[in-house]
Protein backbone atom coordinates (compact mmCIF):
# COMPACT_ATOMS: atom_id res chain seq x y z
CA UNK A 1 0.00 0.00 0.00
CA UNK A 2 2.80 1.74 0.78
CA UNK A 3 4.63 1.70 -2.49
CA UNK A 4 1.48 2.46 -4.59
CA UNK A 5 0.79 5.65 -2.28
CA UNK A 6 4.45 6.86 -3.46
CA UNK A 7 3.62 5.89 -7.14
CA UNK A 8 0.64 7.88 -7.02
CA UNK A 9 2.37 11.09 -5.58
CA UNK A 10 5.25 10.81 -8.06
CA UNK A 11 2.96 10.29 -11.12
CA UNK A 12 0.78 13.42 -9.00
CA UNK A 13 4.26 15.96 -9.12
CA UNK A 14 5.67 14.95 -12.20
CA UNK A 15 2.03 15.73 -13.84
CA UNK A 16 2.05 19.06 -11.96
CA UNK A 17 5.20 19.98 -12.62
CA UNK A 18 4.61 19.33 -16.61
CA UNK A 19 1.56 21.32 -16.72
CA UNK A 20 3.32 24.63 -15.39
CA UNK A 21 1.72 27.37 -17.73
CA UNK A 22 4.35 29.51 -19.64
CA UNK A 23 4.22 33.36 -18.59
CA UNK A 24 1.57 35.64 -19.90
CA UNK A 25 1.80 37.33 -23.02
CA UNK A 26 -0.81 40.14 -24.66
CA UNK A 27 -3.47 38.64 -26.56
CA UNK A 28 -6.67 39.69 -28.23
CA UNK A 29 -8.94 36.88 -27.76
CA UNK A 30 -11.92 36.58 -31.00
CA UNK A 31 -15.56 35.13 -29.62
CA UNK A 32 -18.09 33.56 -31.30
CA UNK A 33 -20.76 33.94 -28.10
CA UNK A 34 -19.99 36.18 -25.64
CA UNK A 35 -21.47 35.46 -21.97
CA UNK A 36 -19.72 38.17 -19.22
CA UNK A 37 -20.60 37.11 -16.00
CA UNK A 38 -23.00 39.36 -15.14
CA UNK A 39 -25.41 40.81 -17.71
CA UNK A 40 -27.85 38.59 -19.47
CA UNK A 41 -26.46 39.23 -22.78
CA UNK A 42 -25.00 36.95 -25.19
CA UNK A 43 -22.92 39.00 -27.74
CA UNK A 44 -21.66 38.30 -31.29
CA UNK A 45 -18.55 39.16 -32.86
CA UNK A 46 -16.77 41.11 -29.94
CA UNK A 47 -12.96 40.62 -29.09
CA UNK A 48 -11.54 40.69 -25.61
CA UNK A 49 -7.60 42.51 -25.53
CA UNK A 50 -5.66 41.45 -22.84
CA UNK A 51 -2.37 42.49 -21.23
CA UNK A 52 -0.69 42.12 -17.78
CA UNK A 53 -2.87 39.48 -17.01
CA UNK A 54 -5.72 41.50 -16.73
CA UNK A 55 -8.71 42.33 -19.36
CA UNK A 56 -8.23 45.79 -20.81
CA UNK A 57 -10.91 45.85 -23.07
CA UNK A 58 -13.89 44.37 -24.81
CA UNK A 59 -15.48 45.12 -28.01
CA UNK A 60 -16.44 44.33 -31.79
CA UNK A 61 -13.38 42.40 -33.37
CA UNK A 62 -10.87 44.65 -35.33
CA UNK A 63 -7.73 44.36 -36.85
CA UNK A 64 -5.33 42.47 -33.80
CA UNK A 65 -3.53 45.45 -31.83
CA UNK A 66 0.05 45.50 -32.72
CA UNK A 67 2.48 43.42 -30.18
CA UNK A 68 -0.61 41.18 -29.32
CA UNK A 69 -1.13 37.78 -30.77
CA UNK A 70 -4.67 36.91 -32.20
CA UNK A 71 -6.63 33.79 -30.08
CA UNK A 72 -9.05 32.13 -32.79
CA UNK A 73 -12.14 30.98 -30.67
CA UNK A 74 -15.04 32.55 -32.97
CA UNK A 75 -16.77 29.07 -32.89
CA UNK A 76 -16.66 28.73 -29.37
CA UNK A 77 -18.97 30.54 -26.68
CA UNK A 78 -16.56 32.26 -24.44
CA UNK A 79 -17.10 32.70 -20.47
CA UNK A 80 -15.74 33.96 -17.36
CA UNK A 81 -13.42 31.21 -15.31
CA UNK A 82 -15.55 29.32 -13.02
CA UNK A 83 -15.71 29.81 -9.02
CA UNK A 84 -16.57 26.85 -6.92
CA UNK A 85 -17.56 28.18 -3.42
CA UNK A 86 -16.77 25.17 -1.70
CA UNK A 87 -13.63 22.82 -2.12
CA UNK A 88 -11.45 20.39 -0.74
CA UNK A 89 -8.21 20.81 -2.94
CA UNK A 90 -5.93 19.92 0.25
CA UNK A 91 -7.37 17.05 1.33
CA UNK A 92 -7.23 13.03 0.48
CA UNK A 93 -10.77 12.97 -0.85
CA UNK A 94 -13.38 11.09 1.01
CA UNK A 95 -13.36 7.63 1.00
CA UNK A 96 -14.80 4.62 3.06
CA UNK A 97 -11.34 4.43 4.91
CA UNK A 98 -11.90 6.38 8.04
CA UNK A 99 -8.72 6.48 8.60
CA UNK A 100 -7.42 7.90 5.18
CA UNK A 101 -6.87 11.94 6.41
CA UNK A 102 -4.45 10.42 9.59
CA UNK A 103 -2.56 7.99 7.59
CA UNK A 104 -0.90 10.55 4.66
CA UNK A 105 1.52 12.55 6.03
CA UNK A 106 1.44 16.06 5.83
CA UNK A 107 3.89 16.60 3.03
CA UNK A 108 1.70 13.47 1.25
CA UNK A 109 -1.71 15.68 1.51
CA UNK A 110 -0.37 18.78 0.04
CA UNK A 111 1.35 16.27 -2.94
CA UNK A 112 -2.70 15.14 -3.61
CA UNK A 113 -3.91 18.68 -3.40
CA UNK A 114 -1.60 19.33 -6.10
CA UNK A 115 -3.03 17.01 -7.81
CA UNK A 116 -6.20 18.28 -7.15
CA UNK A 117 -5.46 21.85 -8.12
CA UNK A 118 -4.57 20.74 -11.48
CA UNK A 119 -7.55 18.52 -12.40
CA UNK A 120 -9.86 21.70 -11.50
CA UNK A 121 -8.12 24.03 -13.38
CA UNK A 122 -8.72 22.32 -16.46
CA UNK A 123 -12.10 21.35 -15.66
CA UNK A 124 -12.66 25.24 -16.13
CA UNK A 125 -12.54 26.28 -12.56
CA UNK A 126 -10.04 28.86 -12.66
CA UNK A 127 -10.86 30.10 -8.97
CA UNK A 128 -11.82 28.14 -5.93
CA UNK A 129 -12.96 29.12 -1.89
CA UNK A 130 -11.32 26.21 -0.16
CA UNK A 131 -13.77 25.54 2.57
CA UNK A 132 -11.44 23.35 4.64
CA UNK A 133 -8.79 20.46 5.85
CA UNK A 134 -8.48 18.14 8.48
CA UNK A 135 -4.33 18.86 7.82
CA UNK A 136 -4.85 22.25 9.29
CA UNK A 137 -3.03 24.97 7.08
CA UNK A 138 -1.87 22.39 4.10
CA UNK A 139 -4.45 24.75 2.00
CA UNK A 140 -1.90 28.15 2.73
CA UNK A 141 0.25 25.96 1.72
CA UNK A 142 -0.85 24.45 -1.56
CA UNK A 143 -2.37 28.17 -2.56
CA UNK A 144 0.74 29.89 -1.68
CA UNK A 145 3.01 27.58 -4.09
CA UNK A 146 -0.07 27.98 -6.87
CA UNK A 147 0.47 31.84 -6.60
CA UNK A 148 4.74 31.08 -6.81
CA UNK A 149 3.77 29.54 -10.20
CA UNK A 150 5.32 26.49 -8.35
CA UNK A 151 1.95 23.91 -9.59
CA UNK A 152 -1.16 24.86 -11.41
CA UNK A 153 -4.40 25.09 -10.42
CA UNK A 154 -6.92 27.66 -9.76
CA UNK A 155 -6.68 30.77 -7.72
CA UNK A 156 -7.34 29.73 -4.00
CA UNK A 157 -9.13 31.43 -0.88
CA UNK A 158 -8.71 29.07 2.07
CA UNK A 159 -10.09 28.76 5.06
CA UNK A 160 -6.62 26.95 7.17
CA UNK A 161 -8.76 24.89 9.27
CA UNK A 162 -12.13 24.01 10.66
CA UNK A 163 -13.62 26.18 13.72
CA UNK A 164 -15.53 22.86 15.17
CA UNK A 165 -16.55 22.09 18.69
CA UNK A 166 -14.62 19.10 20.51
CA UNK A 167 -16.18 16.00 18.39
CA UNK A 168 -18.16 18.10 16.65
CA UNK A 169 -18.74 18.26 12.25
CA UNK A 170 -15.19 19.47 11.58
CA UNK A 171 -12.87 16.74 14.09
CA UNK A 172 -12.22 13.48 12.21
CA UNK A 173 -14.02 10.95 14.49
CA UNK A 174 -14.28 7.61 15.14
CA UNK A 175 -10.66 6.61 14.13
CA UNK A 176 -8.86 7.56 17.43
CA UNK A 177 -9.56 9.00 20.76
CA UNK A 178 -10.17 12.78 19.30
CA UNK A 179 -7.35 13.98 22.02
CA UNK A 180 -4.72 11.99 20.08
CA UNK A 181 -5.63 13.05 16.67
CA UNK A 182 -2.09 15.28 15.94
CA UNK A 183 -2.10 18.70 16.58
CA UNK A 184 -2.24 20.15 13.05
CA UNK A 185 -5.47 17.89 12.89
CA UNK A 186 -7.50 20.36 15.77
CA UNK A 187 -6.32 23.79 15.12
CA UNK A 188 -9.63 25.41 14.94
CA UNK A 189 -11.30 22.69 17.99
CA UNK A 190 -13.15 25.61 20.21
CA UNK A 191 -15.29 25.09 23.47
CA UNK A 192 -16.32 28.25 24.20
CA UNK A 193 -16.51 31.70 22.51
CA UNK A 194 -13.76 32.82 23.93
CA UNK A 195 -11.29 29.68 22.67
CA UNK A 196 -13.59 30.26 19.35
CA UNK A 197 -12.40 33.50 18.59
CA UNK A 198 -9.11 32.76 19.62
CA UNK A 199 -8.63 30.13 16.89
CA UNK A 200 -9.80 32.63 14.04
CA UNK A 201 -7.07 34.62 15.02
CA UNK A 202 -4.80 32.27 15.25
CA UNK A 203 -5.57 30.89 11.56
CA UNK A 204 -5.89 34.32 10.16
CA UNK A 205 -2.60 35.00 11.81
CA UNK A 206 -0.84 32.30 9.94
CA UNK A 207 -2.74 32.70 6.59
CA UNK A 208 -6.57 31.84 6.21
CA UNK A 209 -8.51 34.22 4.01
CA UNK A 210 -11.77 33.16 5.72
CA UNK A 211 -13.46 31.55 8.45
CA UNK A 212 -15.30 28.28 8.29
CA UNK A 213 -17.21 27.43 11.31
CA UNK A 214 -18.62 24.14 12.15
CA UNK A 215 -22.63 25.17 13.21
CA UNK A 216 -24.21 21.81 12.83
CA UNK A 217 -23.53 18.22 12.78
CA UNK A 218 -22.53 17.09 9.44
CA UNK A 219 -23.10 14.07 7.24
CA UNK A 220 -19.48 12.57 6.71
CA UNK A 221 -18.43 13.16 10.05
CA UNK A 222 -19.14 9.97 12.86
CA UNK A 223 -21.29 10.87 15.37
CA UNK A 224 -22.88 13.99 14.93
CA UNK A 225 -26.52 14.36 13.06
CA UNK A 226 -26.68 17.19 10.59
CA UNK A 227 -30.02 19.17 11.97
CA UNK A 228 -28.43 19.35 15.47
CA UNK A 229 -26.72 22.71 17.00
CA UNK A 230 -23.11 22.26 17.46
CA UNK A 231 -21.47 26.03 17.72
CA UNK A 232 -23.81 28.16 19.81
CA UNK A 233 -24.74 31.72 18.46
CA UNK A 234 -22.78 33.03 20.88
CA UNK A 235 -19.52 31.37 19.68
CA UNK A 236 -20.46 32.60 16.34
CA UNK A 237 -20.52 35.56 16.38
CA UNK A 238 -17.39 35.98 18.97
CA UNK A 239 -15.65 34.02 15.42
CA UNK A 240 -17.62 36.63 13.35
CA UNK A 241 -16.23 39.90 15.19
CA UNK A 242 -12.65 38.70 15.40
CA UNK A 243 -13.00 38.74 11.58
CA UNK A 244 -14.79 40.90 10.42
CA UNK A 245 -12.80 43.75 12.43
CA UNK A 246 -9.74 42.36 9.84
CA UNK A 247 -12.11 42.85 6.76
CA UNK A 248 -12.42 38.96 6.77
CA UNK A 249 -15.80 37.18 5.78
CA UNK A 250 -16.93 33.71 7.81
CA UNK A 251 -19.03 30.99 6.45
CA UNK A 252 -21.15 28.53 8.18
CA UNK A 253 -21.07 24.87 7.88
CA UNK A 254 -25.33 24.57 8.79
CA UNK A 255 -28.06 21.67 8.08
CA UNK A 256 -30.33 22.30 10.26
CA UNK A 257 -32.31 25.28 10.46
CA UNK A 258 -31.73 26.04 13.85
CA UNK A 259 -28.39 26.32 13.38
CA UNK A 260 -28.33 28.26 10.23
CA UNK A 261 -30.81 30.91 11.91
CA UNK A 262 -27.99 30.75 14.91
CA UNK A 263 -25.31 31.48 12.28
CA UNK A 264 -27.12 34.19 10.54
CA UNK A 265 -27.89 36.07 13.76
CA UNK A 266 -24.28 35.65 14.49
CA UNK A 267 -23.54 38.04 11.38
CA UNK A 268 -21.87 35.25 8.66
CA UNK A 269 -21.67 36.01 5.28
CA UNK A 270 -22.70 32.61 3.98
CA UNK A 271 -24.14 28.98 4.77
CA UNK A 272 -22.68 26.09 3.42
CA UNK A 273 -24.89 23.01 2.63
CA UNK A 274 -28.80 24.69 4.21
CA UNK A 275 -29.55 21.36 3.49
CA UNK A 276 -32.88 21.25 6.42
CA UNK A 277 -33.12 25.35 5.87
CA UNK A 278 -36.77 25.96 6.47
CA UNK A 279 -38.89 28.82 5.18
CA UNK A 280 -38.11 30.99 8.27
CA UNK A 281 -34.15 30.49 7.44
CA UNK A 282 -34.65 31.17 3.89
CA UNK A 283 -36.41 34.28 4.67
CA UNK A 284 -33.77 35.48 7.31
CA UNK A 285 -31.55 34.27 4.47
CA UNK A 286 -33.21 36.49 2.05
CA UNK A 287 -33.33 39.45 4.41
CA UNK A 288 -29.84 40.23 5.51
CA UNK A 289 -28.26 38.91 1.83
CA UNK A 290 -26.98 35.61 3.50
CA UNK A 291 -25.36 33.75 0.87
CA UNK A 292 -26.18 30.08 0.58
CA UNK A 293 -23.55 27.44 -0.92
CA UNK A 294 -25.85 24.41 -1.44
CA UNK A 295 -24.24 21.32 -2.67
CA UNK A 296 -27.08 20.29 -4.79
CA UNK A 297 -25.38 17.18 -7.12
CA UNK A 298 -23.75 15.69 -4.05
CA UNK A 299 -26.02 13.63 -2.66
CA UNK A 300 -26.61 12.02 -6.06
CA UNK A 301 -22.90 11.07 -5.66
CA UNK A 302 -22.99 10.00 -1.82
CA UNK A 303 -25.61 7.64 -2.59
CA UNK A 304 -24.38 5.65 -5.56
CA UNK A 305 -20.77 5.61 -5.07
CA UNK A 306 -20.94 5.78 -1.24
CA UNK A 307 -22.86 2.38 -1.46
CA UNK A 308 -21.00 0.94 -3.81
CA UNK A 309 -17.74 1.90 -2.24
CA UNK A 310 -19.07 0.49 1.31
CA UNK A 311 -18.69 4.25 2.76
CA UNK A 312 -20.11 3.86 6.24
CA UNK A 313 -23.80 3.05 6.55
CA UNK A 314 -24.41 6.53 9.32
CA UNK A 315 -22.83 8.50 6.47
CA UNK A 316 -25.33 6.97 3.82
CA UNK A 317 -28.29 6.74 5.90
CA UNK A 318 -28.02 10.65 6.94
CA UNK A 319 -27.20 12.07 3.03
CA UNK A 320 -30.44 9.89 2.34
CA UNK A 321 -32.17 12.05 5.07
CA UNK A 322 -30.92 15.17 3.68
CA UNK A 323 -30.68 15.14 -0.77
CA UNK A 324 -34.53 15.72 -0.95
CA UNK A 325 -35.04 18.40 1.43
CA UNK A 326 -32.20 20.47 0.24
CA UNK A 327 -33.02 20.29 -2.86
CA UNK A 328 -36.50 21.59 -2.15
CA UNK A 329 -34.89 23.79 -0.15
CA UNK A 330 -32.91 25.22 -3.01
CA UNK A 331 -35.70 24.98 -5.46
CA UNK A 332 -37.54 27.75 -2.69
CA UNK A 333 -34.42 29.96 -2.29
CA UNK A 334 -34.30 30.51 -6.06
CA UNK A 335 -37.72 31.10 -5.83
CA UNK A 336 -37.44 34.19 -3.10
CA UNK A 337 -34.14 35.65 -4.72
CA UNK A 338 -32.03 34.37 -1.82
CA UNK A 339 -28.12 34.85 -2.77
CA UNK A 340 -26.94 31.47 -4.12
CA UNK A 341 -23.45 31.15 -5.26
CA UNK A 342 -21.64 27.47 -6.99
CA UNK A 343 -20.50 25.28 -4.32
CA UNK A 344 -19.81 21.55 -4.96
CA UNK A 345 -18.09 20.33 -2.11
CA UNK A 346 -15.35 18.33 -4.84
CA UNK A 347 -13.54 16.46 -2.70
CA UNK A 348 -16.34 14.70 -1.47
CA UNK A 349 -16.49 13.18 -5.25
CA UNK A 350 -13.44 13.31 -7.28
CA UNK A 351 -12.19 16.99 -8.41
CA UNK A 352 -12.49 17.63 -12.05
CA UNK A 353 -16.01 16.91 -11.74
CA UNK A 354 -17.07 20.17 -9.83
CA UNK A 355 -19.53 20.90 -13.75
CA UNK A 356 -21.27 18.47 -12.77
CA UNK A 357 -23.68 20.49 -10.47
CA UNK A 358 -25.00 23.24 -13.57
CA UNK A 359 -27.96 20.65 -14.57
CA UNK A 360 -28.69 19.75 -10.66
CA UNK A 361 -29.48 23.77 -10.38
CA UNK A 362 -31.23 24.19 -13.50
CA UNK A 363 -33.15 20.83 -12.68
CA UNK A 364 -34.35 22.41 -9.54
CA UNK A 365 -35.10 26.08 -10.22
CA UNK A 366 -32.59 28.05 -11.78
CA UNK A 367 -32.46 29.06 -15.49
CA UNK A 368 -29.35 28.08 -17.54
CA UNK A 369 -27.94 32.23 -17.13
CA UNK A 370 -28.49 32.30 -13.15
CA UNK A 371 -26.63 28.70 -13.09
CA UNK A 372 -23.92 30.35 -14.71
CA UNK A 373 -24.01 33.80 -12.89
CA UNK A 374 -24.15 31.92 -9.82
CA UNK A 375 -20.75 30.72 -11.26
CA UNK A 376 -19.11 33.65 -12.08
CA UNK A 377 -20.36 37.01 -11.33
CA UNK A 378 -22.57 35.97 -8.26
CA UNK A 379 -19.55 33.58 -6.95
CA UNK A 380 -17.17 36.78 -7.40
CA UNK A 381 -19.78 38.69 -5.04
CA UNK A 382 -19.94 35.83 -2.57
CA UNK A 383 -16.40 36.60 -1.99
CA UNK A 384 -16.20 39.50 -2.24
CA UNK A 385 -13.78 39.73 -5.26
CA UNK A 386 -13.86 42.65 -7.54
CA UNK A 387 -11.15 40.76 -9.71
CA UNK A 388 -12.52 37.34 -11.02
CA UNK A 389 -15.69 36.47 -12.38
CA UNK A 390 -16.77 38.30 -15.29
CA UNK A 391 -15.59 39.79 -18.93
CA UNK A 392 -15.06 42.79 -17.67
CA UNK A 393 -12.24 45.53 -17.85
CA UNK A 394 -10.00 45.50 -14.98
CA UNK A 395 -10.46 41.96 -14.01
CA UNK A 396 -8.29 39.29 -14.38
CA UNK A 397 -8.31 37.32 -17.60
CA UNK A 398 -9.27 33.94 -16.41
CA UNK A 399 -11.58 32.59 -19.61
CA UNK A 400 -13.44 29.07 -20.47
CA UNK A 401 -14.17 28.42 -23.73
CA UNK A 402 -17.18 25.67 -25.09
CA UNK A 403 -18.34 24.59 -28.79
CA UNK A 404 -21.62 24.37 -27.82
CA UNK A 405 -24.02 26.50 -26.94
CA UNK A 406 -24.48 25.97 -22.47
CA UNK A 407 -27.60 28.31 -22.61
CA UNK A 408 -29.39 25.49 -24.69
CA UNK A 409 -27.81 22.85 -22.86
CA UNK A 410 -26.01 23.48 -19.54
CA UNK A 411 -24.39 19.96 -19.31
CA UNK A 412 -21.66 21.76 -22.11
CA UNK A 413 -20.12 22.91 -18.86
CA UNK A 414 -18.99 19.43 -17.89
CA UNK A 415 -16.27 19.45 -20.50
CA UNK A 416 -14.72 22.33 -21.18
CA UNK A 417 -12.53 23.14 -24.48
CA UNK A 418 -10.29 26.00 -23.56
CA UNK A 419 -8.95 27.44 -20.14
CA UNK A 420 -7.28 30.51 -19.59
CA UNK A 421 -5.57 31.82 -16.44
CA UNK A 422 -4.32 35.10 -15.79
CA UNK A 423 -4.18 35.40 -19.45
CA UNK A 424 -2.39 32.13 -20.04
CA UNK A 425 -3.98 29.02 -21.83
CA UNK A 426 -3.75 26.11 -20.02
CA UNK A 427 -5.74 23.85 -21.82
Amino acid sequence: MQHLRRRHLIAALAAALAATPVAAETLYVETGRLIDGVTNDVRTGQCITIDAERIEAVGPCDATPAGARRLDWSAFTVLPGLIDLHTHLADLGQSADLAAPIKASPAETALVGARNARVTLDAGFTSVRDVGTYRGLTDVTLRNAIDRGDVPGPRMWVAGAYITVPKGGGELNGVVPNDELPTDMRLGVAATPDEAAQKAAFLLDNGADFIKTIATGAVLAIGTEPGAVEMSEDMLRAVVEVAHARGKRVTAHAHGAEGIKNAIRAGVDSIEHASIADEEALQMAKARGTWLSMDIYNGTYIDEEGTREGWPEEYLRKNRETTDTQRAAFRRAVELGVNIGYATDAGVYPHGLNGRQFRNMVRFGMTPMQAIQSATGRAAEAMGRDDIGAIVPGRFADLVAVRADPLADITVLEKIDHVMKGAVVVR
